[in-house]
């Protein structure tokens, strides 16, 4: 086994993940970040951990996954309504999962996630080297030579590249990201809760919302606040858009007026939908992670959840290899892993960009499809459930298998 410690760049969630994983399976680490400590992570983002991501979380370090669902919420009522009218709802009298102790989701703002893995990392011993950007990285057989923002030069036996969407070591191996981007534009707005009268804690989501022009709009709670999600219209300015007093305006409809003043943070986006063409190098010593490696659109939530199944698969894979007597045997754990976590990459992407595709259809069969399905939902549930389902893409898991079987 090499005396080199596993270098990780990035500490986002993937990356801080990583780090747990590794060090709970006896490898050393190393956790590098271009940002400074106090660095600052405006918007809510990520808000939504799936259960699945608990439980791995809770699996690599006990009691983490708790204390995410702890502080975090879970919405019991999904609802959606067809230009006004309600077609579909559905209240979760009970949502822990049966004998497991940890809810299907946990509904809090990413920044909250981030400083419980931050304070996790803490009680490990784990250290961040802040404002130390991994700038290069050269790949050999027998390991990684990689170089630092604050002019050091580091041996390492692998390198996660947890660096983000701009990824360095993305660059460095070699590896592009193919795909495309959203026609539309989306506006996202965080808003804080009225304290003294809140909203019911209810998922809603609107077809064709008259409030709002027409337009397609997602309500989400989280601790502390909401999500709201409007897709603008292909001729839509998104400047004017989130301008302070369209935006305001467009709330106060969405939420009720007393929300009115209360957008804490706005920004639109075109959402890119991208995998990356490799997830290792030549020498298979590299591995990348979250957002180095994929882009998604958000429906589903597959952006964080993703990243962090990435960096468990990525943290097991590379403590497979130090721990193998055979290089064949090493390098095969490392292949295997990227063609796995790339072939989920892709799922993912696809299965994003069937929701993408769905929101932003504009084809006569799929606007009669929504009729329909709308004027079905009163008499017929599985009408209204699939209008509810559809923004989010299909359910199911990745594709694990490698090869004919």
């Amino acid at each position: 086994m090499s005396e080199d410690p596993v270098i990780v760049a990035g500490a986002g969630p993937t990356g801080m993940v990583t780090a747990l994983g590794l060090q709970a399976r006896g490898t050393p680490v190393e956790l590098y970040e271009a940002d400074p400590e106090d660095r600052d992570r405006p918007g809510s983002r990520a808000i939504f951990v799936h259960g699945a991501t608990l439980r791995t979380l809770d699996t690599l370090h006990p009691g983490l996954g708790s204390d995410l669902a702890e502080r975090g919420m879970v919405w019991p009522t999904r609802r959606t309504l067809f230009r006004g009218e309600e077609v579909f709802s559905r209240t979760y009298d009970d949502p822990l999962d049966a004998g497991e102790g940890l809810p299907p989701f946990s509904s809090l703002p990413q920044v909250w996630t981030e400083d419980i893995l931050l304070d996790t990392l803490d009680d490990v011993g784990i250290d961040i080297h802040w404002n130390t950007p991994v700038e290069t990285v050269e790949t050999r057989p027998d390991g990684v030579t990689v170089g630092t923002g604050d002019g050091e030069t580091r041996e390492a036996s692998y390198v996660v590249g947890a660096d983000g969407a701009g990824s360095t070591v993305r660059t460095e191996i070699g590896a592009d990201f193919a795909g495309d981007q959203s026609e539309n534009y989306f506006i996202i707005a965080d808003i804080e809760e009225v304290p003294d009268d809140p909203r019911p804690t209810e998922r809603v989501f609107h077809y064709d919302t008259p409030e709002l022009g027409g337009r397609n709009l997602l309500i989400v709670p989280f601790q502390g606040g909401w999500r709201v999600d409007i897709q603008c219209k292909p001729d839509d300015d998104p400047d004017h858009i989130t301008s302070d007093a369209v935006i305001s305006e467009y709330t106060a409809r969405a939420l009720g007026e007393r929300y009115r003043d209360r957008v804490e943070w706005v920004s639109a986006y075109q959402f890119k939908q991208v995998n990356a063409d490799t997830y290792t190098d030549e020498h298979e010593r590299v591995l990348l992670a979250g957002e180095a490696a994929h882009l998604f659109a958000p429906f589903g939530a597959r952006g964080m959840n993703s990243g962090i199944a990435d960096a468990d698969a990525v943290a097991s894979a590379i403590a497979g290899a130090l721990a193998a007597d055979v290089d064949a045997v090493a390098r095969a754990e490392v292949r295997k892993c990227a063609e796995r976590r790339q072939r989920a990459g892709e799922w993912n992407k696809d299965a994003a960009a069937q929701a993408l595709e769905y929101l932003q259809g504009e084809s006569p069969v799929t606007k009669a499809k929504k009729r329909l399905a709308a004027a079905a939902a009163d008499y017929y549930e599985p009408a209204g459930e699939w209008l509810d389902d559809a923004p989010y893409g299909p359910h199911g898991s990745p594709p694990v298998s490698i090869g004919q079987y």
